[in-house]
């Protein structure tokens, strides 16, 4: 073999190896980027076991709906008490900004995430628990006040 077909053999060698090694790489998405991440003897972990659902259908490729926003202002939600409505097995992604210092809970599910001004909490689970959930401010519920700020609401799959 002549040492130009050497250098075409390896050059073909190294870019399927870099091919290869960009198609095993997991994929992280954006939402998951710009949570902290959370060790799994913190509150709010997820067993390393658990994985999201693979999309099943061509309407599943499509991009993930916005995530559900909750605003607080004075301990408060602007908009009221929402109610967060989804089928189980579905990916659940929350938003909750506070304009003051605030703990956020996920009953049933007991994910806890802190939250203030620029660093909002934010969710992101499997919901594989059905039922009515209650998600409250510890902040108000410590101050005497309304601490509900929303239901998740998992129906059946």
């Amino acid at each position: 073999m002549n040492p130009k077909h050497r250098i075409v053999l390896i050059a073909l060698s190294v870019l399927v190896a870099l091919v290869a090694i960009v198609l095993l790489l997991p994929e992280e998405s954006s939402e998951r980027a710009d949570e902290p991440s959370v060790s799994a003897g913190q509150t709010g972990a997820a067993p390393p076991s658990r994985r999201e659902p693979q999309p099943t259908s061509p309407e599943a490729d499509s991009a993930p709906p916005p995530p559900t926003r909750i605003v607080l202002a004075g301990g408060e939600p602007e908009d009221g008490v929402q109610e967060i409505n989804v089928t189980a097995g579905e990916v659940v992604r929350l938003v909750v900004s506070s304009d003051s210092p605030d703990d956020i809970h996920l009953h049933g599910y007991d994910i806890e995430r802190d939250a203030g001004p620029g660093a909002p909490a934010r969710f992101r689970f499997e919901a594989d628990i059905e039922g009515a959930f209650e998600i409250e401010s510890h902040v108000a519920e410590d101050a005497g006040l309304e601490p509900l700020i929303a239901n998740l609401v998992v129906e059946p799959g």
